[in-house]
């Protein structure tokens, strides 16, 4: 149930790595942030929209950088670990639960764009502080959970060609 109103201040805190990936193994298929923005924010007052992205020093990173800045996003980067024994890791999930903490008094609504269970104690707390919130994830790899917690829950798969750019191959190889 949506409990929208034009009144409403907006925190917009995007797991980047979270939406592409689900993006990429559902529908081998690319995130329009951009889209993603315009949906969480709607009619209401954006306060913050904080893109969280993980640097692994691939060519083309800069450019989506780029674009997410340009898109209105304030884009938050990590480098990628690499431990002892080739193990990569890289997350942002406490990082963005700091924010949204930190910001939560500052805005009326925030709106995670993650469907990762990490989130699910961030989501408790939230809710019995009073905080109203919003998930926006794709539905088939969202924790049940998270759906199950938050105030609003917009279902990416609900509308894959507004949210989604298939990615291109190279048919000449």
């Amino acid at each position: 149930m949506s409990i929208r109103n034009p009144d409403q201040r907006v925190g917009v805190f995007v797991d980047v790595q979270n939406l592409y990936y689900s993006a990429r193994n559902l529908y081998n298929a690319r995130v329009k942030f951009n889209e993603v923005l315009n949906e969480a924010v709607g009619d209401r007052r954006l306060v913050r929209a904080i893109a969280y992205v993980v640097q692994a020093d691939m060519p083309e990173e800069h450019t989506f950088f780029e674009a997410l800045d340009k898109a209105g996003f304030e884009v938050k980067t990590k480098a990628l670990q690499t431990f002892a024994g080739g193990h990569q890791k890289g997350d942002w999930d406490v990082g963005i639960a700091m924010d949204i903490i930190k910001m939560m008094n500052k805005i009326d609504v925030v709106v995670l764009a993650s469907g990762d269970g990490d989130f699910v104690p961030l989501l408790e707390y939230l809710q019995m502080s009073g905080q109203l919130t919003e998930t926006i994830a794709f539905g088939r790899s969202c924790s049940s959970k998270i759906k199950e917690l938050t105030d609003n829950f917009i279902d990416l798969d609900e509308n894959q060609r507004k949210y989604l750019m298939p990615i291109k191959t190279d048919k000449h190889r």
